[in-house]
């Protein structure tokens, strides 16, 4: 019996020991399990990965070391921009030359042609229009308003997005494959659509560096404002001006060199790109002219070129009253305000008909080059042969596809068609500024100054042939000058600026006419900025009532003179200098704010200095782990406020010295004692609502 008990009690010891032996090995095949896939996850190619890895590393030491990582990042932007400048323009092209294409296969049906001229552009405007609002409605107009707001300091990540750059980048190629029907162009959002990658590269520049705070991506977006300009034309030096003058408010010295450093990379890049696709034969100038050197233009020309800049300035008077005007009514116009709130495909398909019956061919477009694209109206404008002499030879007038400029003389008679062309052009590019879809008006705008300058010089050249001129036979008068610098005149007044004269000696590479044209231009702008007339730019901030205080200030001088004091919203949370735990835990909750005001007692609101929000993060960590809670004064330094305004300082003056410190906000003090903060957003809420009180 006592056998028979052991041998059954040995049993069930075996079986214990085996379940025992079972559950652990089930336990140890769990807790490998868990080291796998929670700690060191499995990875194939693990040794591979880890001496790749290490190889980054050792690189970005070396280029490191080389210089920082901020110029690999603006070389980058430089060709990127450059890329996608270059894959736009070979796209548009295509699409024009099949629009050519279908239309000269349709000769001889009348009807046929018409709607081949006009239903291409509305579908690609129509597409245009409802890609890019489907995908960003922030992704219609130019874009450059909103930079320039961002670059002031105001804070509109939505129109930084990815989402916004392919809306923007897809719908432009539909606008300017429309052609010269719908006389739009691709400067201002080529700006935005590299500002865009700028801030990704600024973001990916960050990380590279092994930051854990994200600097400031102001720079970048400076520098990609000029790579904006320098990648479509391959023009960096004036790219760069136009990033100091339309852009910046206050343009910092330090993005000199870069700015410069990043437009060399694109307008090189897009040469490159342009040579190797069979475009150009060699780096060259993207218009070529064959203007003389011996004699470019006669001393006496300077006072013509000068009148030449006050009839473009006077033109572009014209041109900016219509904008306002056209701007005005669409957002007081209930009808077209319901259009364009809810079909605002619809409404570019109606325009773009409109405009496109207007430029058909076979009727009033062939007094107007209709046929020409963009680049060949320019093109033939600035040519340097008399069209007035060359009207007359019946072989050039017959064989109009040897010579572009041809088109402009169909009866003989280029004043006509250069008039027609004016005064036709004028509405239409003003109708055309109203289209909900991503779109640029600086080089339709710069067309239209060369057309004014190319009436001009074939005036002048007619007179001169009538002995007005003496010398006439050893060098005639070159109406392409006249165009170049009425290009230039008429655009830098639109624009108030001066950049326009220094890209058109960039386009052309034409040095000689450097001093008549920045004249013309001088003078053009002299006209334009009397009486304090807004920009093209300034028009459009205001019309959309961005936040934009040199744009508010344009329409509205006496916003100079409002006080701070008047406009400032309720102080932010303030922490004493006895605060404790609790009062610092609630601040920072409550406020996002990296600099907090420290006073001496609520009630008295004495301004001692401010403290970062990082200091309050550490104090709290350190009474965390204390028995005994310390005071604020205790443990954080208060730093001294260097820079106080008076409820008394202006608007524009707080906000030119946030601007210039790069501050992240002010203290507003009267007495010593503390009656407000200017921040970014604060200034922001400022400006919108005096914006809205205009």
């Amino acid at each position: 019996m006592d056998c028979v008990q052991y041998i059954d009690s040995a049993k069930v010891n075996e079986g214990d020991k085996t379940d025992v032996e079972l559950q652990n090995q089930r336990d140890k095949f769990i807790e490998g399990q868990r080291l796998l896939t929670d700690e060191q996850p499995w990875k194939p190619w693990k040794r591979s990965r880890s001496w790749v890895k290490d190889f980054l590393v050792r690189v970005r030491c070396v280029m490191g070391s080389l210089m920082g990582m901020e110029w690999y990042c603006f070389a980058a932007l430089g060709i990127l921009t450059a890329f996608l400048s270059f894959l736009m323009d070979l796209s548009v092209a295509k699409l024009l030359r099949a629009h050519q294409w279908l239309y000269s296969q349709l000769e001889g049906h009348c009807l046929l042609q018409f709607l081949c001229w006009t239903l291409y552009p509305v579908s690609l405007s129509a597409l245009s229009t409802s890609f890019s609002q489907s995908i960003c409605p922030f992704s219609a107009g130019s874009g450059v308003p909103e930079v320039r707001t961002i670059l002031s300091g105001v804070d509109m990540p939505h129109y930084l997005s990815l989402t916004n750059l392919f809306a923007k980048y897809v719908g432009l190629i539909c606008t300017l494959a429309a052609g010269s029907t719908v006389f739009l162009g691709k400067v201002g959002p080529f700006v935005h659509l590299s500002t865009m990658v700028g801030a990704y590269l600024n973001q990916l520049c960050t990380v590279l560096r092994g930051e854990k705070e994200e600097r400031t991506e102001g720079a970048m977006l400076v520098v990609a404002a000029a790579v904006g300009v320098a990648s479509c034309f391959g023009a960096p030096i004036s790219g760069v001006l136009f990033s100091v003058e339309v852009m910046s408010s206050h343009f910092a010295l330090k993005n000199y060199c870069p700015c410069f450093f990043a437009a060399a990379c694109g307008a090189l890049t897009f040469h490159l790109l342009s040579m190797w696709s069979g475009e150009q034969e060699t780096l060259q100038a993207l218009f070529q002219t064959s203007f003389s050197e011996d004699l470019p233009f006669y001393p006496l020309e300077i006072l013509v070129f000068a009148i030449l800049g006050l009839l473009c300035g006077a033109g572009s008077c014209v041109y900016l009253f219509c904008h306002r005007w056209i701007l005005l009514f669409i957002k007081t116009n209930k009808i077209l305000i319901k259009v364009l709130s809810t079909e605002k495909a619809l409404y570019s398909a109606m325009v773009v008909f409109l405009l496109a019956s207007v430029t058909f061919p076979l009727s009033a477009g062939q007094y107007m080059a209709s046929k020409l694209t963009i680049k060949q109206l320019l093109s033939s404008l600035l040519d340097s042969r008399q069209w007035t002499s060359q009207s007359h030879n019946a072989s050039v007038v017959l064989q109009p596809n040897l010579c572009p400029w041809s088109e402009w003389i169909p009866s003989g008679n280029p004043y006509l068609t250069l008039g027609f062309f004016l005064f036709m052009k004028l509405w239409m590019l003003v109708l055309a500024c109203t289209l909900p879809l991503p779109a640029g008006y600086f080089m339709p705008v710069f067309i239209y100054g060369a057309a004014i300058g190319r009436l001009f010089g074939e005036g002048l050249a007619f007179v001169s042939l009538n002995g007005v001129y003496l010398d006439q036979d050893r060098n005639p008068i070159n109406p392409g000058g006249y165009a170049l610098a009425g290009a230039a005149a008429f655009s830098g007044a639109v624009t108030h600026t001066l950049s326009p004269a220094l890209l058109a000696l960039e386009l052309t590479g034409q040095s000689t006419h450097a001093a008549p044209i920045l004249l013309a231009t001088l003078v053009a702008n002299a006209l334009a900025r009397s009486g304090q007339r807004p920009s093209f730019y300034d028009a459009l901030s205001i019309s959309k009532k961005l936040p934009h205080l040199p744009s508010l200030l344009k329409v509205c001088p006496r916003l100079s003179s409002v006080p701070i004091g008047k406009v400032l919203g309720p102080g932010g949370p303030v922490l004493e200098r006895t605060a404790g735990p609790t009062e610092v835990q609630q601040v920072l909750n409550t406020c996002s704010q990296t600099q907090i005001p420290v006073v001496d007692t609520l009630d008295s609101q004495i301004l001692l200095g401010s403290i970062n929000r990082s200091d309050l993060q550490t104090f709290l960590c350190h009474n965390h782990n204390k028995v005994l809670k310390k005071q604020l004064v205790d443990m954080c330094s208060i730093r001294p406020v260097s820079v106080q305004l008076s409820p008394d300082t202006t608007v524009q003056e707080a906000h030119g010295v946030l601007s210039v410190l790069c501050g992240e906000s002010l203290f507003v003090t009267e007495r010593g004692r503390l009656s407000g903060v200017v921040t970014w957003p604060e200034m922001k809420r400022m400006m919108a609502d005096l914006a809205d009180d205009l």
